[in-house]
C-alpha cells in the first residue's frame, strides 16, 4: 500500500501545480510503471505550464506596450492641437488678406508672405520637438553614450546661432578651458546647449550679454548659460521645466518660443541621470547642467 500511497499524494501534488515531488518507490511491476509514468508526465506538465507563464508574461508586456504607443499618440496629437492653433489661425488669417487683396502694394504683400513662411517655420519646429519630447518621455529614444569635447561642441553651437545672437544685437563671451571631454550622448546634449542658447538670445536684455561658461570640478563638467534681463519670478522657477509653461505669454509668442525647449532639457538630462538647474541673479538668469567628466587618458567600458 505504501507505493499506492505515494501516488495518491504525487497526484494530490500535481493537483496543486507543485511539480517538485516525484515517486521513488520504484519497481518493476503495474504501480512502478505508473509511477515513472507519473514523473513523466509531472516533468512535461511542468514544462507545459511554465511555457504558459512565459506566453502569459509576453502577452502582458505586449498589452502594456501597445497601451503605452497609444497614450504617447494621444498625447502627442493633444500636445500638437493645442500649439498649432495660433500659428494656423495666422497663416489663414493672413492668407485669407493676401487673396482677397486687402493691402495691395508690394510691402504689404511681402510683409504678409513673411509672417506665413514664418509661422509655417514655428509649425515645423514644434512638432520635431514634440516628437523628440514624446520620444524622450515615453523611453522609446535610445541614449548612445560617447566621449566627446564639450568645449568644442559648445563653441560650434554658438558659431551656428551667430545670426540669431546679430539680430538680438547680443554678445557673447566665452570662457572655458581649451579642452574637456565628457561621457554623455553627444547629439542630444547639443540639444541641451542649443535650447539654452536660443533661449538666452530670446531674454536677453538690459547690456545685452550672454556669458556661456565651462568648469570643471568633482569628476563633473558643468555647462552655464547666462543671459542679462530681468530675473525669473522665484514663483515661476519650478515650473519652467513644464511642457508648454510660460513666464510671460506675450513675450514668449514674440520671440517664437512655445515651452518646449526646457522641457526637453529636463528630458535629456533624466535620461542621463545628470542634474541640471536655473538660478537668478540681480542682472540675469543662468541655466546650467552637468555632465561626467574624463580625462583624455581615461579608458571607456
Amino acid at each position: 500500500t505504501q507505493p499506492i500511497m505515494e501516488l495518491a499524494g504525487l497526484s494530490q501534488e500535481m493537483a496543486n501545480l507543485n511539480f517538485d515531488a516525484k515517486y521513488t518507490s520504484g519497481g518493476s511491476n503495474e504501480i512502478g510503471v505508473l509511477g515513472s509514468n507519473f514523473n513523466r508526465m509531472s516533468e512535461q506538465l511542468e514544462k507545459t505550464v511554465s511555457e504558459l507563464k512565459r506566453a502569459n508574461n509576453q502577452l502582458q508586456k505586449d498589452i502594456e506596450q501597445k497601451e503605452k504607443i497609444e497614450d504617447m499618440r494621444n498625447e502627442f496629437l493633444g500636445n500638437v492641437s493645442h500649439e498649432l492653433k495660433t500659428p494656423i489661425a495666422l497663416i489663414q488669417g493672413y492668407a485669407e488678406g493676401l487673396k482677397e487683396g486687402v493691402n495691395d502694394d508690394p510691402e504689404s504683400r511681402e510683409f504678409y508672405c513673411d509672417v506665413i513662411m514664418d509661422e509655417a517655420g514655428k509649425m515645423n519646429r514644434m512638432v520635431r520637438n514634440l516628437l523628440t519630447l514624446n520620444q524622450l518621455e515615453f523611453g522609446s529614444d535610445e541614449v548612445q553614450f560617447e566621449r566627446f569635447d564639450i568645449v568644442s561642441l559648445v563653441r560650434g553651437v554658438i558659431a551656428s546661432c551667430e545670426i540669431l545672437i546679430q539680430q538680438a544685437d547680443a554678445t557673447v563671451d566665452f570662457i572655458a578651458d581649451e579642452k574637456l571631454f565628457v561621457w554623455a550622448d553627444e547629439f542630444k546634449t547639443e540639444q541641451v546647449m542649443r535650447n539654452y542658447l536660443t533661449n538666452a538670445i530670446h531674454h536677453v536684455e538690459n547690456e545685452r550679454r550672454i556669458e556661456v561658461r565651462i568648469v570643471s570640478m568633482d569628476g563633473k563638467a558643468r555647462v552655464t548659460v547666462f543671459n542679462s534681463g530681468k530675473p525669473i519670478p522665484e514663483e515661476d522657477l519650478p515650473k519652467l521645466w513644464d511642457k508648454f509653461y510660460k513666464v510671460d505669454k506675450a513675450h514668449t509668442r514674440e520671440y517664437g518660443g512655445n515651452g518646449i525647449g526646457l522641457s526637453i532639457v529636463k528630458a535629456i538630462m533624466e535620461s542621463f541621470h545628470q542634474k541640471y538647474g536655473v538660478r537668478n541673479f540681480d542682472n540675469g538668469v543662468a541655466f546650467w547642467f552637468e555632465l561626467d567628466a574624463k580625462m583624455e587618458n581615461t579608458s571607456l567600458h
